[in-house]
């Protein structure tokens, strides 16, 4: 490479860098921002801060929202709750679901509520599947942790709306600190 090509090559890289690092918002203003995004939206809804001691959640529509980990990762709210005596998914279980989410950041800056991704609506769309409670599988880790945790609480059949901070969604999407609201069906088989 001659000179001049190696000192292009050089202001280039150092302009991408720069470009790179010129970030407006530090990690710690994204999680700000993530934090304030679910207290707006949890704002217009009844949170209970803890799991009914009897499992015995209100079901609907009009149900609370319980905070169903201990650090406030993951809000649920039972739409239907399957059956939780004889139904139990148990590890390995795979879990088929149905679901649509919501990107409470964007709803949060612009009040816009539309759909993310999902396939929720689509027959044509892939069907989406997790071992319960096996993370080794890449199959499963890629999401998340907070998909997973109505299965500790409900029957398989269930339905629920679930609000999830970034860190425990989907595996990929982690660093862009967006927390979601999730629609969620859950299926022993494909649909």
């Amino acid at each position: 490479m001659t000179f001049s090509k190696h000192i292009m090559f050089l202001g280039m890289m150092l302009l991408v860098l720069l470009t790179a690092c010129n970030d407006d918002q530090s990690y710690a203003d994204r999680l700000n921002q993530e934090r304030y995004a679910i207290n707006a939206y949890l704002a217009n809804h009844r949170v209970v801060m803890s799991i009914p001691e009897d499992s015995v959640f209100e079901v609907g529509e009009d149900a609370p929202f319980y905070r169903v980990d201990p650090d406030g990762n993951v809000y649920m709210q039972v739409l239907k709750a399957g059956d939780r005596k004889n139904d139990r998914a148990k590890k390995g279980d795979r879990i088929y679901f149905r679901y649509s989410r919501y990107s409470l950041s964007i709803w949060y800056a612009d009040k816009s509520w539309e759909v993310y991704s999902g396939n929720e609506n689509s027959m044509d769309a892939q069907d989406c599947s997790f071992n319960y409670a096996d993370y080794s599988l890449p199959s499963t880790s890629q999401w998340g942790y907070g998909l997973q945790y109505p299965l500790n609480f409900l029957g398989v059949e269930c339905e629920v709306n679930l609000v999830i901070k970034s860190q425990y969604g989907f595996t990929n999407e982690i660093s862009y600190v967006m927390p979601f609201f999730y629609h969620i069906r859950y299926f022993h088989s494909q649909i």
